[in-house]
């Protein structure tokens, strides 16, 4: 049966009938609540007023004869331009800068012992969503790379009405209650006197705040590691960052922590890599994703959950409600129930990705608020800052923001109300609608919860002020690279703070966290070492590291990777597409590198290759991996001269990235671009054809050698870095 028949056969049903046809047929009723108010500019139209006149013409303002004053009373001039005028609003205080992108999720494993909440309890639903990533600090036009914390915001559109996990891509925070909110921000934003740095935290304001601060410490150590100079938005987790409350169909609570883990694996830049991304590309993230969604290399993240019943909620050295702590997974493991996939980039940025307004209140029934200090304002918050933004307390009937399904309420009047209102506006009335509904219905209610005895006062739960032992804990668990990257990340901000102050008694408070940790940063900062005054507990965690392989957490996956393919005029075009044809067909995205836009023919007559860019427009940092195709001729005679092969070669392998070259390239790279650096792998390539080494991958120029060249360097790539290689005599 047709979606037409299906529709026709139920419109005796009435409405909702054909909303539940339509929705089971499509798969998503929320693409196809979208498309009612999508207009398609793509095909022939003609130009209007709002009010619907057409205009003969939008190029020449109304004039009082030819070289006299433009005249007022040309409506459309007028129209137009006071329309740009208000074009802009607001942009949100913090996570100005995002991007996001529709999806679908779809439940695996039901948990009706946690919740009686249906989307964590229905398998057979498809649930529309919507995610919306960002950095926090920066404004709208900042970086995309900048060392910050992302926002990773998923709305659910489910059949109870709208859910929103407002997370972040770390799983704590740096306050442990809301109050203090407004300081955090003003610290980290630029400071008042001159607007100056722009979406970075190294800066005497914010770490003043911080050393002041100890409950921000551990997330400090998040911040600070590589988590938060993401390789990709595709490789984050996602964490719901509170405690939430979820209460099954017996009535029981437990605590629950939510949890993303991605597909492609949790993994990073570099920090000189971040610096140049920021200004070669500042929208790398934001472009990565919709490459990859174009391309239909879409992302998907599980879902998971971390459970604490209520009579276990006492049962560690932290408070489940402190939101600047994680649970460890040695002692609550996560069950992963359910996947989310990103499968549609929005058709306007402006009115799907930047009008969408999450709240952290958009809970569905079975899913509840608890206790922790930190989400309670942020409630009241997220409300009140998208009707400020937003211009309306009607924001609610934005598409992007609309459930999907009816809604009905007493809610009148404002700025901008859509809807056309039809009956009573009040309760209870003569009608008997709209009416409140019973829980065996599917109304909310709360359950019942016992409030702590005492009295009002402005206080902390005693476990709250433990600021230390998290923090250690995540240090000890990261490898030595990682450690060292902290200590890097350390010297960095500290060393653009002026006060001496401060920095002073920020390194009073690392030296909490461990003496060494806080004598390496010393030793780079040329000031004294501190002495321990507090002793390293010892105990680790094997599920924070990036870069220990044993991480259940993470993948290391060649898939959704992207390798930058140089090539010259006279190239081996059998090497080249080889390659590019077995790493497409993996999931490896492949981007051509020429002299210049357009065919570059290789030294095969009448082949050629399509390029991507040239290598004045892209640079290495730009791929996970690169690749120097060999071949023959004059161009490949002057590769020693050839500065910007020489500059990606040099650059991709200081950054620990995998580093290939076939054919003819092979002496170009180990003797112009990386002298004695990889000397002892050509001396093998004669009899095996490919050889691998720390993310190093050489081969001939015969075409037989292709398969185990697409093998070898596919391997190398999904280790995602050569960490053991030594790049201390490499500058690029």
């Amino acid at each position: 049966m047709s979606l037409a028949e299906s529709i026709k056969q139920s419109v005796m049903s009435g409405v909702e009938g054909v909303e539940k046809t339509a929705q089971k047929v499509t798969g998503t009723s929320k693409q196809a609540q979208l498309a009612d108010f999508t207009l398609d500019y793509t095909k022939d139209r003609g130009i209007a007023t709002h009010f619907g006149v057409l205009q003969s013409d939008t190029d020449t303002a109304l004039k009082a004869g030819v070289r006299g004053p433009t005249l007022i009373e040309d409506t459309h001039a007028r129209e137009k331009i006071t329309h740009f005028d208000h074009e802009r609003i607001p942009e949100r205080v913090v996570h100005a800068r995002g991007n996001g992108a529709h999806g679908y999720f779809k439940l695996h494993t039901p948990v009706p012992e946690v919740t009686y909440a249906p989307i964590l309890n229905d398998t057979s639903r498809t649930t529309a969503t919507f995610v919306r990533f960002s950095t926090v600090g920066g404004s709208r036009g900042s970086a995309d790379t900048v060392r910050d914390v992302r926002g990773f915001a998923t709305r659910f559109y489910t059949d109870e009405g709208n859910w929103d996990i407002v997370g972040n891509n770390d799983p704590v925070f740096f306050i442990q209650e809301s109050i203090k909110f407004p300081d955090l921000i003003h610290a980290v934003k630029p400071e008042p006197q001159n607007e100056i740095p722009q979406a970075q935290s190294a800066h005497d304001n914010f770490w003043d705040f911080i050393s002041r601060t100890p409950e921000s410490l551990h997330m400090i150590m998040w911040h600070l590691s590589d988590r938060n100079i993401p390789r990709s938005l595709r490789m984050m987790q996602g964490f719901g960052v509170h405690s939430f409350v979820c209460v099954n169909e017996k009535g029981e609570r437990s605590f629950v922590k939510f949890h993303w883990k991605p597909k492609l694996g949790i993994h990073s830049l570099v920090w000189d890599e971040a610096l140049k991304i920021s200004g070669q590309d500042p929208d790398f993230h934001r472009r990565d994703l919709f490459d990859a969604i174009e391309a239909g290399a879409y992302p998907e993240w599980e879902f998971g959950i971390q459970v604490v019943p209520e009579s276990k909620e006492h049962d560690f050295d932290f408070d489940v409600l402190d939101s600047t702590k994680i649970i460890p997974e040695e002692l609550v493991p996560i069950k992963y129930i359910g996947t989310m996939v990103l499968n549609r980039n929005p058709d306007e940025y402006f009115s799907e990705t930047e009008q969408v307004a999450f709240c952290t209140q958009h809970m569905v029934p079975g899913i509840e608020h608890s206790n922790d200090p930190l989400l309670h304002l942020r409630s009241f918050s997220y409300q009140d800052t998208q009707t400020s933004r937003l211009g309306s307390i009607n924001w609610n009937l934005i598409p992007i923001n609309r459930p999907v399904c009816p809604v009905f309420n007493n809610h009148r009047d404002g700025f901008m109300q859509m809807n056309i209102n039809k009956g009573p506006n009040y309760w209870p009335n003569r009608w008997g609608t709209p009416h409140p509904v019973p829980a065996k219905h599917g109304g909310q209610v709360l359950a019942p919860h016992p409030l702590p005895s005492g009295v009002k006062e402005r206080v902390r739960g005693p476990k709250f002020s433990d600021h230390y032992t998290q923090a250690t804990l995540f240090w000890n668990s990261m490898t030595e690279v990682e450690k060292e990257h902290i200590v890097l990340a350390f010297s960095f901000e500290l060393g653009k703070c002026n006060d001496k102050g401060v920095v002073e008694l920020a390194l009073e408070q690392i030296n909490f966290i461990d003496n060494q940790m806080a004598c390496r940063v010393a030793a780079n900062l040329h000031v004294n070492p501190p002495k321990e005054v507090h002793p390293n507990h010892g105990k680790k965690s094997a599920f924070l590291s990036m870069v220990d392989r044993s991480n259940p957490n993470n993948n290391f996956t060649a898939e959704g990777r992207k390798l930058g393919l140089f090539i010259h005029e006279g190239f081996d075009f059998g090497i080249a597409s080889g390659i590019k044809a077995a790493f497409l067909a993996m999931g490896i995205m492949v981007a051509v590198v020429g002299p210049r836009r357009g065919k570059i023919t290789s030294g095969t007559d009448g082949t050629f290759l399509e390029t991507d860019f040239t290598f004045d427009t892209c640079r290495s940092t730009l791929f996970d991996a690169v690749f120097f195709v060999g071949g023959s001729g004059a161009n490949y005679d002057k590769l020693k001269r050839q500065g910007r092969w020489l500059h990606a070669a040099r650059e991709a392998f200081m950054h620990y990235k995998t580093v290939g070259a076939s054919g003819s390239a092979v002496e170009w790279l180990t003797k112009f671009a990386l002298p004695g650096e990889v000397d002892s792998l050509v001396g093998n390539l004669q009899a095996d054809g490919v050889v691998a080494e720390q993310g190093v991958v050489l081969a001939g120029n015969r075409l037989r050698e292709v398969p185990g060249l697409v093998k070898g360097l596919s391997e190398e790539i999904a280790k995602h870095r050569a960490w053991g290689r030594d790049v201390s005599a490499i500058a690029a």
